[in-house]
């Protein structure tokens, strides 16, 4: 992205590759216990709608948390965990990793890429990330949702349970349940996410209003978190709902954002925003700071091991 120093050696795309993957698992580490909160949030009332907010059992993010490690313990907050880490492997990697080189594709190799080869580079990444990752999505989804029965029976026994279970009971397509809402999703969201981090650290630095370190990327990732969770709410509300639901329950993923419209209104389409923003601000600000800092840190290790003895 924008900021390199003159003296410093370029990231190779294999250096932003392991950089961004490694940089998504510590962000789900930190604020992993926020997206179950959210998941909770999202999906509550799709069985029973509450009448006038009677019944609710999760109410905002540490109202969920809370009541989550009351009834549950603390560990259901990490439920889904191993399965996410897989994902950001695999999901960060593709999309943030792959975000500069795809953009130079667009630009044919120059470095002054405009609004547009941007958002094409963000869109391109996330359906790619998509296509890779969607099963280990599913099953983070299914593990976050899941809540244990009074007599200890639980939905899956662990993550590759899950992922079994699911292609046995639902056949391998099921692994892909709810593709096309999280292509979509990831579409917006990976705009919305590293387009704005890049223009508002690019600003940044043009104007010299900060150097490029911790500060500036703070900055632009708290930015990026907040436009991100705005434009996709909505839909990563249906692709949560649609990825959780039982085999017939929804008929696709527009019937499924319609069935929400008609049953509990537009207001269930930013269900859990408070824990989307919360999560997504916090997320963006510990993996855009860890990336590029792993990645800084990496491109030295690979400088020295170049350099002449």
């Amino acid at each position: 992205m924008v900021g390199l120093k003159p003296t410093d050696l370029a990231p190779t795309a294999t250096v932003k590759f392991f950089s961004a993957g490694t940089a998504g698992c510590i962000a789900d580490l930190v604020t992993f216990p926020l997206d179950t909160a959210k998941v909770r949030l999202q999906i509550q009332g799709e069985s029973k709608p509450a009448q006038g907010g009677a019944g609710l059992k999760y109410r905002g993010v540490f109202g969920t948390i809370a009541t989550m490690v009351r009834t549950e313990g603390p560990r259901s907050l990490y439920n889904g965990l191993v399965a996410g880490l897989h994902r950001q492997m695999s999901f960060a990697s593709v999309r943030i990793g792959l975000y500069d080189s795809m953009k130079q594709l667009y630009t044919r190799g120059s470095d002054d890429a405009g609004i547009v080869s941007r958002l094409l580079a963000g869109c391109t990444t996330g359906a790619m990330a998509v296509t890779f990752a969607q099963p280990t999505d599913v099953v983070k989804v299914r593990f976050q949702a899941q809540v244990r029965q009074a007599d200890g029976a639980k939905r899956y026994n662990g993550t590759i349970d899950a992922y079994k279970t699911i292609a046995r009971d639902e056949g391998i397509k099921g692994l892909w349940k709810g593709c096309l809402p999280n292509i979509t999703r990831n579409a917006i969201v990976n705009c919305a996410e590293l387009v704005t981090y890049d223009i508002i650290k690019e600003l940044i630095l043009k104007y010299n209003l900060m150097t490029d370190n911790l500060p500036c990327h703070f900055t632009a990732a708290f930015g990026a978190g907040f436009c991100t969770t705005i434009v996709a709410s909505p839909v990563d509300v249906v692709k949560t709902r649609f990825m959780n639901s039982s085999v017939g329950q929804y008929s696709n993923a527009i019937n499924c954002a319609l069935t929400m419209l008609t049953k509990e209104g537009p207001t269930a389409f930013y269900k859990g925003f408070m824990p989307s923003f919360l999560r997504l601000g916090s997320w963006n600000i510990v993996m855009f700071v860890s990336y590029e800092q792993i990645k800084r840190a990496v491109t030295r290790v690979q400088q020295s091991w170049e350099a002449p003895f």
